[in-house]
């Protein structure tokens, strides 16, 4: 080895000992400082806060009272919230009850759908949610009480009003499309449906709409997709406003996809509820005479209650798979349990009030939702880590925990709006050192990935 091989050898030795040597706070600022300097954060926003995660002190902050739009990750906020006013164990509750008399099976009145909110409700991830659990349970006790006939309406009793699913500052864009889906006082699998496509001939051919899955009742799609290139992705966006029963998809899909797949939000949950639970009925060979309508006041007769999954459950799959329908119905939530109208704003003021009752300020944490979706948001990445140092101490803290997925080698929620990037969470170090993390980005500009590989650089310190 050459006399200027073992000095570049000795070099690197050294450097890698003087890294080492260097305390935690220090590297993540130099690596904090070095992101800065990417061509891709000339114009961006970059908050870092990192606790101890034993006694919450700070170990290193960097703007961290900035508020910067959050994304999702402000949905840690909401699920402890819930957890902790709900308890772990709080079921959301639907029911289905009758007014009038049943004579030789026959109904002389009225079903009346009672919803509580259940953002679960004919959910494919739970056993006990599936469409066809829960129409099974429907239709059985029905037939316990021998009913064969209904004379009157099926009708969805609105004693606290459905008020507008759609928190403000959602954008256009986003809320004909899946993760766009708000919450209402009956929810119906979460407000989602597939429509199923297939590409064109060649790129920039039309796009065909071949059917929607479930079959969408009054509501007509058209396309004004076009065949993009091969391997191009699901580049698709429906535009169906709440309540409306015209859209239109625009946007592309690849080239060769003659079955391809993507996700919408319900216009009308409701109603698309109804009409399901009519087919349903008539395929069991119970006949309803009469058309649906708001039903009036007057006594009911319980048929059957149906409970969600326990709290824990929904706040795992709302970490976990970052459904926005479970943070807009979980505010909601919180606002009923205050005796408050269930509605997006009332909620957002009692998250705000229950965050502020754990010292951390409102204007920390000034919000136009419950899970982030808003680009209005804004939280400081401090409050996001002082808050989950704040949930070490519960007893609902493992189930939290667990729900969290694995980003990077670390339990993070992750969150991703245009022009913002966001990790949050709980680290363990390779010598056992605990801590509580938190990392936002602003106003980046480039790519999504390369802004995530920037702040998973700032995170590998800790590791």
């Amino acid at each position: 080895m050459s006399w200027k091989q073992i000095c570049s050898v000795l070099g690197s030795l050294l450097f890698g000992i003087s890294m080492q040597a260097q305390t935690v706070p220090a590297r993540l600022s130099q690596k904090i400082q070095a992101v800065l300097q990417e061509p891709g954060m000339k114009h961006a926003v970059v908050a870092l806060s990192v606790l101890d995660g034993v006694t919450g002190k700070p170990v290193f902050e960097y703007n961290e009272q900035m508020g910067l739009a959050p994304a999702s990750t402000m949905k840690v906020l909401t699920a402890m919230a819930a957890l902790e006013t709900l308890g772990p164990d709080y079921r959301f509750e639907t029911r289905l009850d009758f007014r009038g008399e049943i004579r030789a099976g026959i109904l002389n009145g009225d079903l009346l759908i009672r919803g509580g909110g259940d953002p679960s409700l004919g959910s494919w991830r739970y056993a006990a949610t599936k469409e066809e659990v829960f129409w099974e349970s429907w239709i059985k006790a029905l037939k316990a009480k021998g009913i064969k006939k209904i004379t009157g309406n099926i009708l969805l009793n609105e004693a606290e009003p459905d008020l507008e699913r759609i928190p403000d500052g959602w954008i256009w864009q986003d809320i004909g499309n899946y993760y766009g889906a708000g919450a209402g006082i009956l929810n119906w699998r979460e407000n989602q449906y597939d429509v199923i496509l297939a590409a064109g001939q060649k790129t920039g051919d039309p796009v065909r709409i071949i059917r929607t899955r479930p079959e969408l009742y009054g509501v007509q799609l058209r396309s004004a997709l076009k065949t993009g290139p091969k391997g191009s992705g699901d580049n698709a966006y429906i535009y169906l406003a709440p309540g409306s029963s015209q859209g239109v998809i625009r946007g592309t899909i690849p080239l060769g996809e003659q079955a391809f797949s993507i996700a919408g939000s319900m216009p009308d949950p409701s109603s698309q509820f109804i009409a399901t639970f009519k087919k349903q009925l008539s395929d069991a060979g119970i006949a309803v005479a009469n058309e649906t309508g708001v039903a009036a006041a007057g006594q009911s007769v319980s048929l059957i209650r149906s409970e969600s999954p326990r709290l824990d459950s929904l706040v795992y799959w709302f970490i976990r798979k970052s459904i926005n329908l479970y943070g807009e119905s979980m505010i909601k939530e919180l606002a009923r349990k205050a005796g408050k109208t269930p509605s997006t704003a009332e909620g957002v003021e009692q998250l705000v009030a229950f965050w502020k009752a754990k010292n951390i300020e409102p204007g920390a944490i000034q919000l136009m939702d419950g899970s982030g979706l808003s680009p209005q948001n804004r939280v400081s990445v401090n409050a996001l880590t002082t808050a989950l140092y704040w949930s070490t101490k519960q007893n609902w803290y493992r189930q939290f925990y667990e729900s969290f997925p694995v980003y990077n080698g670390m339990k993070l929620k992750s969150g991703s709006i245009n022009g913002a990037r966001a990790y949050t969470g709980f680290h363990s170090s390779a010598d056992g050192k605990k801590y509580i993390v938190g990392i936002l980005v602003n106003n980046y500009s480039g790519s999504g990935t390369a802004a995530v590989r920037s702040l998973y650089s700032v995170l590998d310190v800790l590791k």
